[in-house]
Parts: structure tokens; sequence; C-alpha cells
């Protein structure tokens, strides 16, 4: 597949080859959906709480007598039914109780995949380079425009805030556009913009980096976090009969030296 790169005035300068069987070959639903739902959801807070009887303040006095009144039989003032009292099923959940897990080669196909249906969908915009002498709105609202970006966009920067700090400051404040870092795009975040913006140079390196590895390669050689982590561990003590030949020799040679040394 042959993608179209723009500069930073809309116009083509070049063309860059994506292959799709890299990512995905064709589009998978299902897997765009679960991913999409593990984002979201991981996203919650959980922060709503509410209290039982037991925990909402309060005498826990019978609040009249219990015969002679001619009103119903009551306890304390806290029941649920009462102004003030508590919840008969109060929410008691945290954010773990919300998160999904899902694993990291499915979530790094779900993310390519939508790449993918980005692409055919022509929602991508790839530019040879992203930078701005000065923080400027005007600049950025008139860069897209020459895009043609006419819906919510994706800006993907680049992590070194050296070359992306003015873009980052210009477009945070852009009606409908939404900033992250080029090398943690995910599926959740394509999915909520119409239009994807990145740096062709940003682009290959996501395309060839970590999110590339969906295979054994994951676990054998980790490209991300996992990189350089087995070969940083200590290496286990060997065990078998050999060393426990030595120790034994070594022991009664200890043994042996110490007698002769007595006598």
């Amino acid at each position: 597949m042959d993608v179209p790169v723009y500069n930073m005035q809309g116009q083509e300068v070049g063309q860059m080859t994506i292959d799709e069987a890299a990512l995905g070959g064709r589009i998978n639903p299902a897997l765009i959906k679960q991913a999409y739902v593990r984002y979201h959801a991981n996203l919650r807070q959980g922060s709503a709480r509410s209290k039982t009887r037991a925990q909402v303040s309060g005498s826990g006095a019978k609040i009249y007598r219990q015969k002679g009144t001619g009103r119903a039989r009551h306890g304390d003032k806290r029941p649920p039914h009462f102004r003030g009292g508590g919840h008969s099923f109060a929410k008691t959940r945290r954010r773990e109780d919300f998160r999904l897990d899902m694993p990291k080669k499915m979530r790094r196909k779900a993310n390519r995949n939508a790449l993918l249906a980005k692409l055919l969908d022509s929602e991508v915009r790839v530019v040879e380079k992203i930078a701005l002498d000065a923080p400027r709105t005007k600049d950025v609202v008139a860069f897209l425009g020459a895009l043609k970006v006419d819906n919510t966009a994706l800006l993907a920067l680049s992590p070194d805030p050296d070359r992306s700090g003015a873009v980052r400051l210009s477009a945070r404040n852009v009606d409908g556009v939404s900033l992250c870092r080029a090398d943690q795009l995910t599926c959740f975040e394509m999915l909520n913009h119409r239009y994807l913006v990145i740096e062709r140079g940003e682009l290959e390196a996501w395309l060839n980096g970590p999110s590339g590895q969906t295979d054994k390669r994951a676990k054998l050689e980790p490209l991300g976090k996992g990189a350089g982590v087995k070969e940083a561990r200590k290496p286990r003590p060997k065990r078998g009969h050999e060393v426990k030949k030595q120790a034994w020799a070594a022991r009664s040679g200890g043994a042996g030296g110490t007698s002769e040394g007595e006598g």
C-alpha cells in the first residue's frame, strides 16, 4: 500500500510503502472492539461511593418505643427508607473491579489493525516533518487546513520535547484536536478521532518498534520495556552431582588441613 507523504503546506512530496500483511491483511472488527473496550474500561476511575446503613452518621438508639404509639416498629434512624439513611445497595466497587486484561500480542495486533482500517478509509495524513519555530496556534490551524483535516484529529507527536514542544503548545487548545505520543499510539485513540496526523519517521518507528512484535519475539527478544531484562538477571546457581562432589571435597580437605595443623 502506497500512502502519500505531505509537507506542512499540504503539498505531496513523496510516497510511503506500508505492508498490509504486517498490519493484519484484513480488518478484524472483533479484535479491534475487544481492545477498544479494554482501553476504555481501564480509564474508569471507579471513585463513586455511597454508604450503607452501617456507615452513615446517626445514633443507634431506638427512635421511639416499641408499642403504644400506633406507628410501625422501628429501631434506629438509619434504614434506607428514612431521610439521611444508608443505601440498600451501596456503590463500593473500585477501579480494579472494572479493569480488563488482554494478551500483549493481541493488543498490538488490534492497534495495527486499527491503523489498517484508517489507511483503507484514507484517514491518515503522513507528514514529512512536523515542526514549528515558535508556539503559535494559528500555524497549526493553517497546517491542518492545508491537509484537508475537516473533522476531529489525533496529532501523534515525537516523545522528544525538544522536537515537538512548540507544536504541542500550539495545538493543545485547538478545538477537536487531541495530542498523544507517537510511541504510545493505540486503537482507542485512533478510533476516537476521524483523522490521524503523524510524522513519517515516527510512523516508521512505530511500525518497526515494539508494536511490530506480534509473535514469539515479543517474549524472546522484546524491544519495549522488557528489553535487556533477561540478560540482566543473575544466573541460577548450578546444581548436580559434580557441584556436590566439589563441595564435599572442599569440606573434607578443610577438615584434614585443620587436623594436621593441630597435630
